[in-house]
């Protein structure tokens, strides 16, 4: 059986869903003029970004020698497969792209290979290398970025992935409902090869997508959701119900408190019954506060308790508003934070290198002022760029 991700990978860039290939396009075409002989392709997964190098590569007529990270641990590997490749023609005098698939994987540590392989590889290359990764900001990373030139997918839409699923259901005559279709799409959370795998595992064989074969692959999955539990704790006055709200969620305690501070205040309209919800909270975060202290792990139940249970029977009656529960946005805050941290950190590597002096004296001492130059001084950020060897994006980063 032929996995549907494959049978129905995209031929060519205009295939592409909701993703602009120009950059990558032009850095394969103009490889040998390209100052830097790598491009790296980030973003979620699932976005299309292998489908992309396979698509354009077809478009271009090259071939693909596709790898996976981990091959780069091995250094009789890497010489076998990749290294010949990288330096050799193939039988028919076509040009190539090697691929270097998920390299967050890589443990970056050089008694295994790794970074320093990848690095080797692309110094010796007669071809465009391209490297695919969920966040190429690691630290692990910040020798290979200095070689490659960033490329972002940004996160694909539900109506993009509801889109493909759609043309997939066509081909293969799938009669589906609307709202199960829908639900399929928004559940994957932007992962479209997520999305086309559920849909081969649900439809293969019956050739029809129903809401109710949606919930049995819920029930395969066997876990609830956060909006499932929040109706357990929020909707019941009984300690008995709300206590097992958490059982199966795949969250961890961390957010779960998350999704109650946001939520508690939408929830809860009385003064007395959130003064009381949040003196649970409260005592639940001071014994939370001890296993992470002192690994204490036998307070675990009473956090459990006195967040379900304890909110749960804080109110005087229960509250027959429909609520719509929404995600804390704090995590969302802080993962730009720590993005827009990482990117700071890897221009300031840069300038540390040219400067000889410390991540951190560049951060405190100069950044600044870099900064400021790119925002109002158009000649100067122009020779600062060169200099630094910023790539496009961290220009368009500094200027902001």
């Amino acid at each position: 059986m032929i996995p549907w991700t494959k049978k129905y990978q995209p031929e060519n860039s205009s295939d592409i869903e909701d993703q602009d290939t120009s950059d990558l396009k032009k850095f394969i075409e103009n490889y040998k003029k390209q100052k830097k002989k790598a491009a790296i392709i980030y973003g979620p997964s699932g976005n299309g970004k292998t489908s992309s190098v396979y698509a354009l590569a077809n478009e271009l007529d090259l071939e693909v020698i596709e790898v996976n990270a981990s091959d780069f641990r091995n250094q009789d590997k890497i010489n076998s497969s990749v290294g010949q490749a990288a330096t050799q023609m193939s039988l028919f005098s076509k040009g190539k792209i090697i691929l270097v698939d998920e390299i967050d994987g890589l443990s970056g540590t050089k008694d295994r290979g790794g970074v320093p392989a990848i690095i080797k590889i692309i110094a010796k290359s007669a071809f465009p290398i391209i490297l695919t990764s969920n966040n190429p900001y690691d630290q692990k990373f910040s020798s290979l970025r200095k070689k490659c030139e960033l490329i972002q997918f940004k996160e694909l839409p539900y109506t993009s992935v509801l889109k493909v699923l759609k043309k997939i259901c066509e081909k293969e005559t799938i009669k589906f409902d609307e709202i199960a279709l829908k639900s399929l799409a928004r559940r994957c959370g932007g992962d479209l090869r997520s999305a086309v795998t559920d849909l081969q595992t649900l439809c293969h064989s019956s050739k029809e997508l129903t809401t109710k074969s949606l919930e049995d692959l819920g029930d395969r999955e066997k876990t609830d959701t956060m909006l499932n539990a929040l109706v357990k704790i929020f909707k019941t006055t009984d300690p008995s119900i709300a206590v097992s709200a958490f059982d199966h969620t795949n969250e961890d305690l961390d957010k779960a408190m998350l999704w109650l501070d946001e939520n508690l205040p939408l929830e809860y309209k009385k003064a007395e019954d959130l003064a009381r919800a949040y003196d649970h909270f409260s005592k639940a975060d001071v014994f939370f506060g001890r296993i992470r202290r002192w690994q204490h792990w036998r307070y675990l139940i009473y956090v459990n308790a006195l967040l379900t249970a304890g909110i749960a029977t804080a109110k005087d009656e229960k509250y027959k508003e429909f609520i719509k529960y929404k995600p804390t946005g704090r995590i969302l805050k802080l993962w730009w934070a720590k993005q827009k941290s990482m990117k700071k950190k890897a221009i300031c590597q840069k300038i540390a290198d040219r400067t000889h002096t410390s991540i951190k004296r560049a951060m405190h001492d100069t950044f600044p002022y870099i900064k400021n130059i790119f925002k109002k001084d158009k000649e100067q950020s122009k020779i600062l760029s060169e200099q630094l060897d910023l790539s496009k994006e961290e220009v368009a980063w500094l200027k902001k």
